[in-house]
């Protein structure tokens, strides 16, 4: 679990950051901005084990910090990069970051946030990202892909056929056994309905 962790000082964030990760050591990892007195509440917090993300990340240099501080992750806001930067340069940028914890075989992550389509986040694992945010919406996105829901459409209407729903409408698999026994006697292969 991430907790954002606040404070106008490092001390004050190291503070409220100790509270924070009392709650539970072994689930929570906090959170603190990319500034100064972040990265030097941080790397206090490092000293005594406590688990952090440094979060609010616009540059690729940041990440070099995150890295040499033994931050768990590094949090690159990618929509807020690319309304800033133009061009989908946040996308340029936090590929540039994963590049980087490569190279260096770095422990800490990219947890990339202020994804606003399910576009980048695929792309963004295919070049070796594995964390993200996501809003409920983008999340519903995953599920939602139009051809999929065609190709249930199909499978449903395969079973209807194949008399699935006989028993009160209810979806039941002793009948469509009975249906693929017989199918199969008569010579094919299987009683499921394939794609190609």
């Amino acid at each position: 679990m991430q907790f954002q962790a606040w404070g106008e000082s490092a001390q004050q964030m190291v503070s409220v950051a100790l509270d924070l990760f009392g709650m539970d050591p072994s689930l929570v990892v906090v959170k603190l901005p990319c500034t100064l007195e972040g990265f030097q509440a941080a790397a206090l917090l490092r000293e005594s084990n406590v688990r952090v993300t440094m979060t609010g990340i616009y540059s690729a240099s940041q990440v070099m910090l995150a890295q040499a501080i033994g931050a768990e992750y590094a949090a690159p806001y990618l929509g807020r990069m690319n309304d800033a930067y133009g061009n989908n340069q946040g996308f340029t940028e936090t590929v540039e970051m994963q590049r980087i914890l490569k190279a260096h075989q770095a422990k800490t992550r990219l947890l990339v946030a202020s994804v606003r389509d399910t576009t980048s986040m695929a792309s963004l694992a295919a070049e070796g990202c594995d964390t993200f945010t996501i809003s409920p919406a983008v999340a519903g996105k995953l599920f939602a892909v139009s051809y999929t829901l065609d190709a249930v459409e199909q499978f449903e209407a395969s079973a209807r056929r194949m008399g699935a729903y006989e028993q009160d409408g209810g979806a039941t698999t002793s009948t469509l056994f009975r249906h693929s026994a017989a199918y199969q006697g008569n010579g094919s292969s299987s009683g499921q309905s394939g794609a190609s």
